[in-house]
């Protein structure tokens, strides 16, 4: 069972794919290409699709991670 605490109730939980991509400041095409390859998770709420907020942190955290590997 997954368990998610909520620390700030303000504090967004999920985002649009509009609005994730407003977020990391790319298209939506190219997150689309993100989700589809499963880099960044999704999940669909009745027919809409969102992007949890924790989604796009452990993203960039892998991408952190990732160009601190290939600059080593």
């Amino acid at each position: 069972m997954i368990t998610t605490t909520i620390t700030n109730p303000t504090e967004r939980l999920v985002y649009t794919v509009a609005e994730a991509a407003h977020a990391l400041r790319i298209g939506r095409s190219k997150l689309y290409d993100l989700l589809a390859s499963g880099e960044i998770e999704s999940i669909h709420i009745g027919r809409s699709r969102k992007i949890p907020a924790r989604a796009l942190l452990d993203y960039l955290d892998r991408r952190r991670e990732q160009e601190q590997e290939e600059s080593a």
